[in-house]
């Protein structure tokens, strides 16, 4: 579950003023200008990259779809349970003009949402689960329903091959089950990749009985979008007031704080190829890589092979969703590097033609404009 349409906006009142005699802004423009020549410079002596033309796919990677008979049981289990997820039963609930649309918008994959991508330029979406998707449900139930999504985000895709692909829903609720869900979706549905709620029943991944769906994922090439939720049981009072929960705060802090679990618990150490992706420019990690380094080094009983930094930047992908603003893309273009940031728009939260329209002002060049909208999404994702 994402937010609403983001503002984009580069006004300098965004900026605090500053005791430098450069602006902000002309501080961005400089590091901005500093990372392109690096990039340009290690494509001229690698050749992994040429200078593209803006003749390229606009590709968005997390866009919502939740097939029609899964929405019943989202409500009938909201309506059991209504504290079970705060804020999406509330969305999912209530008849306002404001979560029709969106619960309609979900449910298309026709005119209506093919229009939305023209009017924006969008090629193709990368189709996946509502969160919480099946993570709220029993066991028995969290398996059926994810292989009923997966069949009909294969529907969809082969209907449209053209305009859509699709990350399967799994069910860790069983592990082994959901393993064996990995491979039908990569071997015999052709999906894409996973997309995973953060956690499940308020337990995270790094708990060892888990990582059967790591092996999976691993075995059958399929990288894991790692999506935020509302915050754990765990971790929920400090979020509970000034809605505090959702996409303005506690979602990022839940599914930042879920990847540090996963980093410290040693998956990456154990499998090396493991591909994560994460939304919202990095959920705020990328910001924290000399600090997370830091404290590292000086904790006790740390026993990764690697720094965090590493495993962010090696083990770790991320894209633009909901985060338009250029101060942001630019800090993450020259601490994670341009081969580590894919574009999308967390439709229908977010908004094709207002987000590209942002992407192609962005001051990039465009061989790196090619690689955020699709060159990227296409070898990760093997589209």
């Amino acid at each position: 579950m994402g937010g609403c349409d983001f503002i984009h906006s580069n006004d300098p009142r965004h900026f605090s003023e500053g005791k430098m005699s450069t602006s902000r802004r002309d501080f961005i423009k400089d590091a901005m200008a500093l990372s392109s020549a690096s990039l340009v410079a290690s494509q001229s002596i690698s050749g992994t990259a040429n200078a593209q033309s803006s003749d390229y796919r606009r590709i968005a990677i997390e866009e919502i779809y939740c097939p029609p008979e899964i929405i019943p049981e989202l409500r009938r289990a909201i309506v059991a349970n209504p504290d079970l997820e705060p804020g999406f039963s509330s969305l999912i609930l209530e008849e306002t003009p404001f979560s029709q649309i969106l619960v309609r918008r979900m449910q298309d994959v026709g005119e209506e949402r093919l229009a939305a991508m023209d009017a924006g330029g969008i090629d193709m979406a990368l189709l996946s689960n509502w969160a919480p998707g099946v993570q709220i449900f029993g066991a028995e139930q969290a398996v059926e329903l994810a292989a009923v999504w997966n069949d009909r985000m294969a529907e969809v895709v082969a209907a449209r091959p053209d305009r859509y692909a699709a990350l399967a829903t799994v069910a860790p609720q069983n592990p082994e089950v959901a393993a064996q869900e990995i491979e039908r979706a990569m071997s015999t549905l052709n999906l894409n990749g996973v997309l995973i709620n953060s956690h499940t029943h308020n337990e995270y991944l790094d708990d060892r009985k888990y990582w059967p769906i790591f092996e999976a994922c691993v075995a059958n090439n399929a990288p894991i979008y790692l999506h935020p939720r509302v915050p754990s049981a765990q971790m929920f009072e400090p979020f509970s007031n000034y809605d505090m929960h959702s996409a303005k705060w506690g979602f990022q802090t839940e599914v930042a704080t879920h990847v540090l679990k996963l980093i410290y618990s040693g998956i990456f150490d154990e499998y090396p190829d493991l591909q994560l992706v994460l939304g919202h420019m990095g959920e705020g990690l990328p910001f924290w890589l000399h600090r997370l380094d830091a404290v590292t080094q000086l904790a006790y009983g740390n026993n990764l092979q690697h720094l965090p930094s590493y495993y962010l930047k090696e083990n770790t992908v991320i894209s633009t969703s909901g985060m338009g603003w250029d101060p942001l893309l630019v800090f993450a273009h020259s601490v994670l590097g341009v081969e580590n940031i894919m574009f999308a728009t967390d439709y229908p939260f977010g908004n094709y033609a207002s987000d590209t329209e942002w992407m192609d002002a962005v001051p990039l060049p465009e061989a790196d404009k090619h690689l955020i909208y699709s060159g990227n999404a296409e070898r990760i994702f093997n589209m």
